[in-house]
Formats: C-alpha cells, sequence, structure tokens
C-alpha cells in the first residue's frame, strides 16, 4: 500500500470514528463474532424451468442491481449498477461473454469518493454510466451523487479491476448523466434537466455538452436542449431519462427510459445526423417495455426500463436494462435486478427482442458460449446457495455496508469474523456496523452462527433484514432485566415493535434464521444447531416491499450489532 492510499484510509477510518462510534462497545473480547453464514434462495420459476444447455437465466444479475450501464473493449465487457448508500459503491462486473459475469470491485471504494454517512438507504448514488475511450485508452464511470455535496461527477481508469481516480466534479444540473466519444476524439455529455417551464408534471428535457477531454472540464456555454418533453408530446410523456447516445453507420442515436421507474417504465429511442441535433423518435416506441401486456401473465418481469446497449463480438447487439420480478401479490421485496435481451438493429432503429412481449426466465446462448454461471467465480443465477465462513480474510464483494466502509468496523478473526459495534441503532440515519447482502430470491432463508455475550440492554447483535431505517426487522441477543435474550423487533413506519423473545441459558454460540416464502417471514433460534425455536410466529414481510416502504431499493439480510441499541 503507498502512502496516498495509506493517508486515504486512515482518514476514512477517523471520519467514521466521529460520526459512526459511541456509546460503550466494550473491548475486542465483547465484539461479537458470526460465522458460518448461508444465504440459499429457492423460487419455484427456476425449478419450473429448468435450463438446457444452451440456455442461460433472466436476470443476469439477481437481487438490487438497477440502472446498469455497459461498454467493452476488445472482448472484454463491463457492467455497472446503481448503489444508493452501499459502501463500497457503483459494483463493477466483468465479462467476455455477456452471460458469464465477475464482479471485480467497486469504482467508489473510499471517503473521498463516496459520502453517504448521513442519507437514506434510497439516496447516494444515482445511475452510473460507464464508457471506454479508444482514443487515450480510458475508461469513465459518469454518475449523480446526490449526498457528500458531489452532485454530478466522474471517475476514470486504464483498468476498472484495480482502482479508479478521485472523483471529477461537474458542474450542471439534473441527473443521469452519460458520456459519449466520437470518432473524431470529442466528447459529450447527455443529461436529464428540468425544462424552463414545466408545462406538464413530469416535463422533463435531455441536454448536451462538449467535454474537454484534456482538462476534463465542461466546456462553456456549450449545453443544449436535444429533446424537450419525451415522445408523443400530445400525451404529455413523463421522466425522459437515462440518456445514452450510440453512433452507427454515421448516424446519432439517442435512447433514453420514459414512463419513470414503475409500471409504466420504457425505452424509446431517437436520430439525428449530428451529434447536437435535431433528433427524431422512433414511430414505434417504445422499443421495450412491459406495460402493455396481461397482469395475469406467469414469471411476470415488470418495470423494465433504463437500458444500455453493446455490440458484442458476433456483430450482434445486446441491451441490458432493469426490471423487477413481482411476487404473487404483485410487491417487490428484491428490487429493480438486471436483465439482458439480443436487440434487433437490422433496421434503422433498434428494437429489443420480444422486448414487448412477456419475457421468459430463460435466454438462448450466444452462439459459442458455454454457461458457467455459478462455476469458477462467475456469479450464480437461479436457484443457488452462498455461503461464507469468513476462511479468505477479505470480504467477498457482494457483502457491503450502509453508509460506511465495512473495512471500518469489520475484523477477521480465529472462528469467523468480528464486528465492532458502533453506537447508531438501525432505526437511525447514521453509518451503522452491519454487514448486507441483497436479497435475490422471493423465496429464500439466511442464517448465521453468532458468540456474542451482551452486557447490557445497549448490546444487540445478531441478523436482521432492512429496506430503510422505517422499514426493517432485527432477531438479536441483548440484555434484559440481567438476563441475556433473543429478541425479534420489527420497526414500521415510526413504531417499534418487540414481536417476540426468549432467554437465553449458557454460553455457546447461537444459530439465528429468518425463512422467508414470499412475504412469510419466520424467525428463529437453535443453541444446539439443530433444533429450532421460532420467535415471534409469522411476520407479513411486504413492508419490506418498494410498494409498501418506497424508494429505490430492494430489502437487504445481514449482521448486524450496535452498543446503541434503544429497543
Amino acid at each position: 500500500m503507498d502512502f496516498k492510499h495509506l493517508f486515504v484510509c486512515v482518514a476514512g477510518c477517523l471520519a467514521v470514528t466521529s460520526y459512526g462510534k459511541g456509546g460503550d462497545a466494550g473491548k475486542p473480547k465483547d465484539w461479537p463474532v458470526f460465522s458460518s453464514v448461508v444465504y440459499e434462495g429457492n423460487d419455484a420459476v427456476f425449478t419450473k424451468n429448468p435450463l438446457r444447455k444452451d440456455e442461460f437465466y433472466n436476470p443476469i444479475l439477481q437481487g438490487c442491481y438497477p440502472d446498469p450501464s455497459i461498454c467493452r473493449r476488445g472482448d472484454d465487457y463491463y457492467l455497472v449498477c446503481s448503489s444508493f448508500a452501499m459502501f463500497p459503491g457503483v459494483p463493477v462486473f466483468h465479462s467476455t461473454d455477456l452471460v458469464n459475469w465477475r464482479q471485480v470491485g467497486h469504482a467508489l471504494d473510499r471517503p473521498s469518493q463516496l459520502k453517504v454517512h448521513d442519507t437514506g438507504t434510497s439516496n447516494g448514488v444515482y445511475a452510473p454510466t460507464i464508457r471506454y475511450n479508444p482514443h487515450n485508452e480510458m475508461f469513465y464511470m459518469i454518475t449523480t451523487q446526490v449526498s457528500g455535496g458531489f452532485g454530478n461527477m466522474m471517475v476514470k481508469t486504464k483498468n476498472p479491476e484495480e482502482g479508479w481516480s478521485d472523483p471529477i466534479k461537474l458542474h450542471f444540473n439534473g441527473i443521469d448523466p452519460s458520456i459519449f466519444f466520437d470518432d473524431d476524439g470529442k466528447a459529450y455529455i447527455v443529461h436529464n434537466d428540468g425544462p424552463k417551464k414545466s408545462l406538464w408534471k413530469g416535463h422533463r428535457v435531455i441536454k448536451l455538452w462538449e467535454y474537454d477531454v484534456e482538462t476534463d472540464k465542461l466546456v462553456p456555454g456549450t449545453d443544449k436542449v436535444i429533446v424537450d418533453g419525451g415522445t408523443k408530446l400530445d400525451k404529455h410523456p413523463f421522466w425522459i431519462e437515462a440518456p445514452h447516445i450510440y453512433k452507427k453507420d454515421g448516424k446519432y442515436y439517442l435512447m433514453c427510459a420514459e414512463g419513470g421507474t414503475g409500471e409504466y417504465h420504457s425505452e424509446v429511442v431517437f436520430v439525428s445526423d449530428k451529434v447536437d441535433g435535431p433528433y427524431v423518435e422512433s414511430p414505434n416506441n417504445p422499443i421495450l417495455t412491459q406495460r402493455y401486456l396481461n397482469p395475469m401473465r406467469e414469471n411476470k418481469i415488470e418495470h423494465a426500463g433504463h437500458s444500455d446497449v453493446v455490440e458484442g463480438k458476433d456483430g450482434k447487439w445486446y441491451g441490458v436494462f432493469l426490471g423487477i420480478r413481482p411476487n404473487e401479490k404483485g410487491h417487490s421485496l428484491i428490487g429493480r435486478e438486471t436483465f439482458i435481451l439480443p436487440v434487433d438493429w437490422s433496421g434503422t432503429f433498434p428494437v429489443f427482442e420480444n422486448g414487448l412481449i412477456p419475457m421468459e426466465p430463460k435466454q438462448k446462448m450466444p452462439a459459442g458460449v458455454e454457461n458457467k454461471q455459478g462455476e469458477d467465480g462467475y456469479l450464480p443465477c437461479g436457484n443457488f446457495s452462498f455461503t461464507d465462513d469468513f476462511a479468505g480474510k477479505a470480504l467477498d464483494n457482494r457483502w457491503v455496508g450502509i453508509r460506511c466502509n465495512p473495512e471500518d468496523f469489520v475484523s477477521f478473526v480465529q472462528g469467523g469474523l468480528r464486528i465492532e459495534p458502533f453506537g447508531a441503532d438501525i432505526s437511525e440515519k447514521k453509518p451503522l456496523s452491519a454487514l448486507w447482502l441483497r436479497q435475490m430470491h422471493g423465496n429464500f432463508s439466511f442464517g448465521a452462527t453468532v458468540d456474542y455475550r451482551p452486557r447490557s440492554e445497549s448490546d444487540l447483535a445478531g441478523i436482521a433484514c432492512m429496506q430503510n431505517r422505517n422499514a426493517q426487522i432485527v432477531l438479536g441477543l441483548t440484555k434484559k432485566d440481567g438476563r441475556t435474550m433473543i429478541t425479534l423487533v420489527r420497526r414500521l413506519k415510526d413504531k417499534t415493535e418487540i414481536l417476540g423473545e426468549s432467554e437465553i441459558v449458557g454460553k455457546r454460540p447461537v444459530r439465528l434464521q429468518v425463512e422467508a416464502q414470499g412475504e412469510d417471514f419466520r424467525f428463529s433460534y437453535s443453541t444446539d444447531g439443530h433444533v429450532y425455536h421460532n420467535v415471534g410466529g409469522k411476520v407479513d414481510g411486504a413492508f419490506l416491499s418498494t410498494t409498501v416502504a418506497g424508494g429505490f431499493v430492494g430489502n437487504v439480510v445481514g449482521l448486524y450489532a450496535t452498543s446503541g441499541n434503544n429497543r
């Protein structure tokens, strides 16, 4: 580690110490040690649709990985997604065939790049775009960070797997920026912005700027509105956003999301002879949506949109986009995931193949590609399990913190992972000493063994489910009247309620577990690893869905500790 990175790490730890810790956390020997984490998903859609040799599952990234963006350099594809208040931020994935993906890190992995310590779970980092500039052999990731005073910003690197620069602030309003590199080496930034005068609810514009690659600055006075309102203006389209520019056969194409991120979500496209317009919309818009379909269809995928396309090595085009897999009650606890479809660009305008009819849970493999999902480090898809005994001395990339870096409170010890409790309770909008995985299935179980002896009622450690600070549930060990207790506590809106509790006798580690079948959640514990005792009965988990809790993120499950328990 060089001096620069050492300074960044020390500064980050000091920053977390000042705003994250508090209370009396005791000495390290008093801190909880977690081990034998097991997450297992078992959704009927995958059981009923087994893969043939030439098929793979869609989505390609299960869990809350929305707003995907993709680029290509030679034989390598890189993909990024929104991360909101998660730390590290903006996960980076790599593939050579568009089917098998490895996570190779995060674009924002240190405090100088990411300041989300005081923001809500659905705030933070929105809608990143990743692009490769062949003129300087540099990768760029541009995004909106609605926290920490960043606003619109960019980082860059020669190698997405070896870290990214400190942020370059971009001084313009609006959200969802994207960068485009033309054949002559010139660069342009395009983004969503507000109109000079709003003519209807959801009226937005798409604006273009010239960008100086040498100075990494916008060219003053070059901003221009290239789309005002969206498509079919007589119908008052709403929320034209997430713009990307592509060049094909000498023409410029502008592709955008439209209709908001809910049931009316869609993808639309425009064409122009010049990069700054005028842009003419496709007569066949939208080119991707699920909004017109029978709501009673099987294996529903909804809210499709916010796409990015890339030309494959086979000369065909492919598009990644977000969508949700709602449960039978129409709710989404998993959140918005990343899907992929081939794109037919044989005519003037691109069209997503099968993007306007009910999407299937399986896709045909591209020619010559072998499905290795879940093997050799590639992320699994379908029904799968994830186990972690923390023996590798480095966290799997799928673990994240909320509002702070996990490296600031975790340490690898004999027998597992130790978490240093912060003084913040999970209901506070503060950095949490908690390690999270995204919920990736409608039906899942998540369990961990915790070795912990709380000293007071302020101490608590266990497992948790959380959508936001007012939609969460915790199963943990704490003290009450001098006794060690297992307690199940739910926070719904502004109300905190103890759903069940049980005394624990002895000092051996305890196994904690949550099992969910759709919206039916059951929490239990075991002191011998064999016999499990339910706590709190059956809990309605609908409050953890985006439909009920609001916001943009899915439910996360994780390991949580605090020295500031206020339950």
